[in-house]
C-alpha cells in the first residue's frame, strides 16, 4: 500500500528527474534573486558611503528622550536624497552589476553543493566556496562607486591600470569569511539550544501557555537569532568593505581619510581606537561620534 508521503517523494522525485522544470525553477530564482539585489542595493550603496566615512551633509541638533541636546547625521532617506540631487536617479545603483554577479554565483554555488551537504559544519563549508567565487565581485561592487571601474578594464585590456591596483578587489577576504562563519555557527548553536532547552513540548503546557505553540516558535528562532548576531559579526563585514578601498589609488582609501593599513587586524584596531567599529550599522538616529562633537551650548 502506497503511503502519502511516499507518492508524494515519488512526485518530488519525478520533478526532480524532469530537466526543463528545473531549469525554469532555477532561472525563476536567479531573477527573484536579481530582483532582490537591486531593490537592496540602495540601501548597500548608502551603508557603504557611511562605513568610508563620506558625510557630504552637516549634522543636524536633536534631543535624546531624556531631553539632552546631540548631533545627529543624515539618515538613509536624506542621504539618498541628496545622492539623486547630485548623481541622479541611477547613482543610488553604482556598482549594481558586480553585486548581481556575486548573488547569482552565491545561489548556483549553494544550490549545487548544499543537495549532498546539510550540518552547519557543512553549511561552513557552502559559506566559504561561495565567498571564495564571490568575494572579487563584492570588491568590485565596494569599488566601483568609487572610480574603481579602470579595474575591470584593465582586465579586458583597454586600460593600463596597475594589476596590483586590480587584486585590491580580493582584499577584506579573511574577515568577510570569519564574520560569516562566527556568524552561522553562533546563529545556528543560539537557536538549537533555545529549540531544544526553552521550547519544550514533552512539558504540554496548559492551553495560552507561553510556549503551546512551539512549532511556530522554532520557526521565528533562528530569524531572531540572526538578527542579534549580525550585531556582533557586523565589524567583520566593515573592516572587509574598508579593506576592499584601502590604498588602490582612490582617494577615499588614503590619508588623510584613512591610514594605509598593513593587514585586516590594523584596520580592526585603527577603528576601535577611533570608536567606529559600528559605523554604518544603522540608517537612521545617527549620532556624531563623542569625540567629533563640540560643545552644544544650550
Amino acid at each position: 500500500m502506497d503511503l502519502p508521503e511516499n507518492r508524494s517523494g515519488q512526485a518530488a522525485d519525478a520533478g526532480q528527474n524532469a530537466p526543463p522544470a528545473a531549469v525554469d525553477v532555477d532561472a525563476a530564482v536567479l531573477l527573484l534573486g536579481a530582483g532582490v539585489t537591486a531593490a537592496t542595493h540602495p540601501l548597500l550603496y548608502v551603508k557603504l558611503l557611511i562605513q568610508v566615512g563620506h558625510e557630504p551633509l552637516p549634522p543636524t541638533v536633536g534631543r535624546t528622550m531624556f531631553g539632552r541636546k546631540v548631533f545627529y547625521l543624515p539618515g538613509f532617506f536624506s542621504y539618498a536624497q541628496h545622492i539623486v540631487k547630485v548623481d541622479g536617479t541611477l547613482g543610488l545603483f553604482r556598482g549594481l552589476s558586480p553585486r548581481i554577479l556575486s548573488s547569482a554565483i552565491s545561489t548556483v554555488v549553494r544550490s549545487k553543493v548544499k543537495q549532498v551537504r546539510c550540518r552547519t559544519s557543512h553549511e561552513m563549508i557552502i559559506q566559504c566556496l561561495s565567498r571564495i567565487a564571490t568575494h572579487p565581485f563584492h570588491g568590485m561592487s565596494s569599488s566601483i562607486p568609487f572610480k574603481l571601474q579602470n579595474c575591470l578594464l584593465s582586465v579586458l585590456g583597454g586600460s593600463s591600470y596597475l594589476p596590483e591596483q586590480c587584486l585590491c578587489v580580493c582584499r577584506g577576504f579573511i574577515p568577510h569569511v570569519l564574520g560569516e562563519v562566527l556568524f552561522l555557527w553562533c546563529c545556528n548553536l543560539l537557536a538549537h539550544f533555545i529549540n531544544t532547552y526553552a521550547v519544550d513540548e514533552s512539558s504540554r503546557p496548559p492551553p495560552g501557555g507561553y510556549f503551546s505553540q512551539a512549532s511556530a516558535v522554532r520557526s521565528y528562532t533562528k530569524f531572531v537569532m540572526g538578527i542579534a548576531v549580525s550585531v556582533l559579526t557586523y565589524p567583520f563585514m566593515l573592516v572587509a568593505d574598508l579593506m576592499a578601498i584601502n590604498d588602490c589609488g582612490l582617494a577615499v582609501g588614503l590619508p588623510p581619510s584613512f591610514p594605509v593599513f598593513k593587514s585586516w587586524l590594523h584596520c580592526w584596531n585603527h577603528l576601535s581606537h577611533k570608536g567606529h567599529l559600528f559605523r554604518g550599522s544603522s540608517f537612521f538616529f545617527r549620532r556624531v561620534p563623542v569625540t567629533s562633537v563640540p560643545s552644544i551650548e544650550d
